[in-house]
């Protein structure tokens, strides 16, 4: 039985930035080997996105940006360059022996170097070769650059999120994180296909469709309604009281999904006369009746402290959590409970803290977790093994910036 759950898988990683890295690095973490192609020199861009960067042994800073360690971990980093003759004849020696290629070029791109899905394809039919694109690779859009800003702003996803007065961006890169989870669970339906099959196949991912499929039942609520949604602040559409709230001293996140949580929310706060109040006494009318009760339970919450709330809605079995600041996140006994704080060892710095992968599997746990690499740690080691590249030859290509 094999350690990992996609032991024996070898992914060809052409892609940089965020939404298709963090792809690849759910299923390094879940055990496929991992082949990142980079420039020589340079690499993939997120290596600069910083402040801050990574710090080496003696508190200096190094080159490395914290943005790329966020999603290359458990990789082995190969610098070629695709744009010469050589490189492209590496990669597609990698490409014929690997499972999966992933690579994020504007579509059309690959096609002038022979690195396309259809030539790659025609190498090795059991390829699975998945292209992320900001709108796809057809329709009016699909030459077109993008980022994720653009996508939250195109999708709907700033339409409703934000005051009611302004539209707002969700602070992480939203769209691009959601890709990436689309485009894992992608490769693994495709993989499944291909081992039953013997074919592999090409998959068209956009950002845009994404953050669209993203806005669910949002999306759906106004596809049967026809009522644009309303920006709520941080507010929700669901229960009530389903929103933040501001305590005595700090604020509260707290959510009453139906009528026997509103019953406890009401012990809690030893407030029963609202249950008596038909404008608050059913989830409809509390959601029809929303600019009345909200204002109420407001001013009932800034009586008491966070804490003291959190303690009586725990009594009461009330969905309820502290808005926490990141170093509140890492010292909460639950995350601290789950490990999802991790200490790897790194031979830059010593010592790097990452987060951990949060999917626990009982048979082929996800145990290892090497440092992102430096930029052409492996490219020896993989070259040597599955391109048969030799010693000497290798010193010549990077006489010559090949490699």
């Amino acid at each position: 039985m094999p350690s990992t759950a996609l032991a024996g898988i070898r992914v060809l990683d052409l892609s940089r930035i965020l939404a298709a890295p963090l792809a690849t690095q759910t299923l390094a973490d879940l055990g496929a080997e991992v082949i990142k192609i980079e420039r020589p020199g340079v690499g993939d861009d997120s290596r600069t996105y910083g402040p801050p960067f990574l710090t080496d042994r003696g508190g200096e800073p190094t080159d490395t940006a914290a943005f790329f360690l966020a999603c290359n971990r458990n990789k082995k980093s190969v610098t070629v360059n695709h744009a010469t003759a050589e490189g492209q004849e590496l990669i597609r020696a990698l490409a014929a022996c690997s499972d999966v290629v992933v690579e994020n070029f504007r579509a059309g791109t690959l096609v002038k170097y022979g690195l396309d899905q259809e030539s790659l394809r025609a190498l090795n039919p059991r390829l699975v070769y998945l292209s992320v694109t900001g709108f796809g690779q057809t329709g009016p859009y699909a030459s077109r650059p993008g980022y994720d800003g653009i996508f939250q702003a195109m999708s709907g996803m700033m339409s409703v999120s934000g005051h009611p007065e302004e539209p707002m961006k969700v602070g992480i890169s939203m769209i691009d994180i959601l890709t990436g989870l689309y485009a894992s669970t992608a490769i693994l339906a495709a993989l499944r296909h291909r081992d039953a099959t013997g074919e592999g196949q090409f998959i068209d991912l956009s950002l845009l469709d994404c953050g669209l499929a993203t806005l669910s039942h949002f999306a759906m609520n106004y596809l049967v309604s026809g009522e644009v949604p309303r920006r709520r602040a941080n507010g929700g559409y669901g229960g009530i009281p389903s929103q933040a709230f501001q305590c005595e001293d700090k604020p509260i996140f707290v959510v009453a999904g139906n009528d026997k949580q509103f019953a406890a929310f009401c012990a809690a706060v030893d407030h029963g006369e609202l249950l008596q109040d038909p404008r608050f006494a059913t989830t409809a009318a509390r959601i029809t009746h929303r600019d009345e009760i909200v204002p109420v339970l407001e001013e009932i919450l800034r009586t008491r402290t966070r804490d003291e709330w959190l303690a009586a809605f725990d009594a009461h079995d009330v969905p309820a959590g502290p808005i926490n600041e990141l170093p509140e996140v890492f010292a909460d006994p639950q995350v601290q409970h789950r490990e999802m704080l991790l200490e790897v060892e790194d031979p830059v710095s010593g010592q790097l803290s990452l987060l951990a992968n949060p999917i626990r599997l009982s048979a082929t746990p996800v145990e290892d977790y090497a440092p992102p690499p430096s930029l052409g740690e492996h490219t020896a080691e993989v070259l040597g093994r599955l391109a048969g590249v030799t010693e000497d030859q290798l010193a010549e290509l990077r006489a010559r910036g090949v490699v």
